[in-house]
């Protein structure tokens, strides 16, 4: 189990108190890019499956891909999770439409993409992951935090007082 999470609602959640910040966060979904995020050159990067399984006991994950490398469907079947499939000529709009629809205030998202930088920017947390295949500026710029690859990004998840720590004011 997560770091700080409660039971609210039958529901699982991460509860978030960042001095500075009006509210606290409560968050119950994570949103998570595929290319250059959660693989490299289409390859699942290793010890994300094992702390995927950890996350979806607290959260709800869903992976967001145009698939670029037509490997999606698989690694959303090896992690257990729902893959949505978005177009790559939309500049990230319907990634944020998806956000929008589960709820920016309630979300973490993770990506690396210029396609992820308007979730990242609207969600109540986001992280950019630089990683093997780097990271779009756009998205970076977006992000409230930015880690060198998704398993310390998954890893915050875990320990969420690095995450007060690293936003407060």
């Amino acid at each position: 189990m997560l770091e700080e999470n409660v039971l609210m609602g039958g529901a699982h959640i991460i509860n978030l108190s960042i001095p500075g910040r009006e509210k606290n966060l409560e968050l119950k979904n994570l949103v998570l890019d595929l290319n250059g995020t959660l693989s490299v050159d289409g390859i699942l990067v290793e010890g994300v499956e094992s702390r995927i399984d950890l996350l979806k006991k607290d959260l709800e994950i869903y992976l967001l891909t145009s698939d670029t490398l037509g490997c999606g469907s698989t690694i959303a079947e090896e992690l257990g999770i729902t893959v949505f499939k978005v177009g790559s000529e939309q500049g990230g709009q319907d990634k944020l439409d998806f956000l929008n629809t589960v709820g920016p205030e309630e979300t973490i998202v993770i990506g690396n993409g210029f396609n992820d930088r308007l979730v990242l920017e609207h969600a109540a947390l986001s992280i950019a992951v630089i990683g093997g295949e780097g990271c779009c500026v756009q998205a970076l710029q977006q992000a409230d935090i930015v880690v060198k690859d998704i398993l310390a990004a998954l890893d915050l998840l875990f320990k969420p007082l690095r995450i007060v720590a690293t936003l407060r004011d």
